[in-house]
């Protein structure tokens, strides 16, 4: 180890940077938020440091350096464009035995700035030592996406009880067991979408009856399209830490990679026509099962559970039975595999309105509005359609859309395997007789299909 990591408490202690340009300025945002008193010496200075002066947060000293400018501070850093300088100034901090910081320059620094992930209070710092800047912002930046803000909300309230959980368990491992269960389960998960009265109430009650929460919670998350890297910050976390996830037929490989690897896996696909399927009123049931048991419960979802993905009868049943849940937006099929196709939904120039439309009803009919599709500059967007294709594209043109309108079939979208067929409503039939085309897709119908041949970024 070429550091030992420490964090040092400079509140209101006087802190010295030299130096008066943009990367000063980036040093006087990390120490102002830590809360320092902050003088600057430089005889130019930039409109950031400029600024943050005129609202009191930094006291501006217009002057070259001089050596007697090194005081009594708690930490130096330098930041001026001439080594020399920055080699004095280091020279006269160690002399001084005062924390220098030369950027840039490991070699002339008695400790070194690393890249931070604030989660305040729990604050975490990663670094190369040196060596590397730009990696240590990269796995900053990875840490980021895993770690919800609400992590500092969590630590606070864990310093409030902190007390209160001593004076209940004389056991150290009484304790850690405690907040293991309060850091990885309901109770956190209430912080993180801000229930923090009731958050505070569950600990309460465990401090009472020192036993863990009966009932389990529901986390409705949309996976997306199919491409991981779609997934939200939100889903990813709840997808990690759920004890059991149900998940259907149009969630991806790779996105079923990231779940946990000791939950327990519970297929709950659907397939059209005469296809052996998992029925709805089933997987209701087994939601509220496992979450009364004390489960957490995550129902994963291709696309957007509330975007044909039957999300919103899942949690008419929850609400039923008093069950806990959440639900995570996902991308919907639309939105990720037009953008992966190069087809914007909307366009100045070919469309100003979108319908989603689902081919298949509950009763399995496809009773559709025929004649509200049949307007000028609009996209049409239908799901589950690839079975029923030839008679929707008879019906539009039954009712007055022109046979020549640009149609679009996205196989796999998002997906490395993605293959976009474009074709038009006349032409389509005779297209899916010569190809040999499999779901998951989706059918677009609508003069922005034209748009794919010049902005189709992803392949085909």
């Amino acid at each position: 180890m070429d550091h030992l990591p420490i964090f040092i408490n400079i509140r209101q202690r006087s802190c010295l940077v030299i130096g008066g340009g943009d990367i000063a300025l980036r040093k006087i945002n990390l120490l102002i938020k830590a809360q320092a008193k902050v003088d600057c010496i430089s005889p130019l200075f930039c409109e950031g440091i400029i600024n943050l002066s005129k609202n009191g947060n930094v006291n501006l000293i217009d002057k070259s350096f001089e050596p007697d400018d090194i005081k009594d501070y708690a930490i130096i850093i330098a930041s001026t464009d001439d080594s020399s300088v920055n080699s004095l100034i280091s020279q006269l901090a160690k002399q001084a035995k005062i924390p220098v910081n030369v950027v840039d320059s490991p070699e002339l620094s008695s400790f070194i700035m690393p890249s931070i992930v604030d989660r305040s209070p729990v604050i975490i710092a990663v670094s190369s030592a040196g060596n590397a800047p730009v990696l240590a912002r990269l796995i900053r930046a990875k840490l980021e996406t895993v770690i919800p803000s609400a992590y500092g909300v969590l630590a606070e309230i864990a310093g409030e009880y902190r007390q209160k959980v001593k004076d209940r368990f004389a056991n150290i491992k009484d304790r850690r067991a405690f907040w293991e269960s309060t850091f990885s389960g309901v109770i956190a998960e209430k912080v993180f979408s801000g229930r923090i009265d009731e958050a505070k109430d569950d600990i309460d009650m465990q401090l009472k009856n020192a036993v863990e929460m009966e009932l389990g919670e529901v986390y409705l998350v949309g996976a997306g399209p199919g491409d991981p890297d779609l997934l939200t910050f939100k889903a990813l976390r709840l997808i990690q830490q759920a004890d059991v996830i149900l998940y259907d037929r149009l969630v991806s490989k790779g996105v079923m990679e990231l779940v946990r690897r000791d939950s327990e896996l519970i297929y709950v696909g659907k397939k059209g026509g005469s296809q052996e399927s998992t029925r709805q009123i089933d997987i209701n049931e087994k939601l509220i099962e496992l979450a009364k048991s004390g489960k957490r419960v995550c129902r994963l979802k291709g696309g957007d559970p509330f975007i044909f993905g039957r999300g919103g009868e899942e949690i008419e049943s929850l609400s039923e039975h008093a069950i806990p849940f959440q639900v995570v937006p996902g991308i919907t099929a639309a939105s990720g595999c037009s953008s992966y196709a190069g087809i914007p939904l909307t366009h100045r120039d070919y469309s100003q309105s979108c319908r989603f439309v689902t081919a298949h009803l509950k009763n399995g009919t496809t009773n559709l509005p025929w004649e509200e599709f049949i307007i000028d500059q609009q996209t049409i967007v239908f799901y589950m359609a690839l079975s029923g294709a030839n008679y929707i594209c008879e019906k539009l043109m039954e009712h007055g859309m022109d046979k020549d309108m640009p149609i679009a079939i996205i196989e796999k979208g998002t997906m490395p395997e993605q293959k976009v067929y474009i074709s038009s409503l006349t032409a389509l039939p005779d297209l899916l007789a010569k190809e040999d085309i499999h779901a998951p897709t989706l059918m677009i119908v609508g003069e922005v299909v034209k748009l794919n041949e010049k902005l189709n970024w992803y392949g085909n």
